[in-house]
């Protein structure tokens, strides 16, 4: 007990026992390299790590930065990265963000702001198209796991899915009458409705090869889909 009063005591007096070890004070250098590793504005030369306001702007001089290229889509539109995806939520943070990086608000401002914010508009718009829409989010999500379907699978698929793709398109073909194609469009809402219920339980269970076949899926009835809308326009 005496030692340790002892060593406060010497502590407190600014004097320390020779030979016995003790920690060197932190430097200023020191104490700020911490910080030296965040990115540095490119106008005013200032740090902005972690606590920067939405990763946009510089919280010294207010200038719009370059997109971080670190940041996926799910973080970039305040997204759990999860197939489940609330779309008001993800409607409501692509007007936000528009409101905030969109180029018409930087006019009048440098040009390296004005490119910047092309390029984030840009990043916005991609971001946000890509997880509206269940097979883009899919594939996407995908991708982050580090799997990607290639363009040609149908060496891939069984036989009676193929099968069933050739008699759709083969009906889509013959329709002539809005009823017919009334009756096409709802076959294939209805197989997009149970892949998107199938796949959004694959990723909940981590079984990602069962995702990645159901997305497979979905990308043949999106081609179909297409074709149901070129089929639409009047020639």
């Amino acid at each position: 007990m005496w030692r340790g009063r002892a060593g406060a005591l010497l502590r407190v007096w600014g004097f320390w026992p020779t030979g016995v070890p003790r920690r060197r004070p932190l430097s200023c250098d020191a104490a700020s390299q911490a910080g030296s590793n965040y990115p540095r504005c490119w106008n005013c030369g200032g740090p902005w790590g972690p606590g920067r306001e939405d990763r946009f702007f510089c919280p010294q001089c207010r200038a719009l930065q370059a997109p971080d290229p670190t940041r996926d889509y799910f973080s970039l539109m305040d997204c759990n990265r999860s197939f489940r995806v609330d779309t008001a939520k993800l409607q409501h943070r692509y007007q936000q963000l528009q409101r905030l990086v969109h180029p018409d608000f930087f006019s009048q401002r440098s040009q390296t702001e004005k490119d910047f914010s092309e390029k984030h508009s840009t990043l916005v718009n991609d971001a946000y198209k890509t997880l509206l829409a269940p097979l883009s989010r899919g594939l996407y999500l995908l991708k982050l796991h580090g799997i990607e379907i290639p363009e040609r699978t149908d060496y891939e698929m069984d036989r009676q899915f193929l099968m069933e793709i050739m008699e759709i398109n083969e009906k889509l073909a013959e329709a002539e009458s809005e009823a017919a194609m009334k009756e096409i469009e709802s076959i294939v809402k209805a197989k997009q409705k149970e892949f998107t219920d199938n796949v959004s339980s694959a990723f909940e269970q981590g079984d990602f090869e069962e995702a990645k076949e159901i997305l497979t899926k979905m990308r043949y009835f999106s081609n179909i889909e297409e074709k149901i809308k070129l089929k639409k326009i009047p020639l």
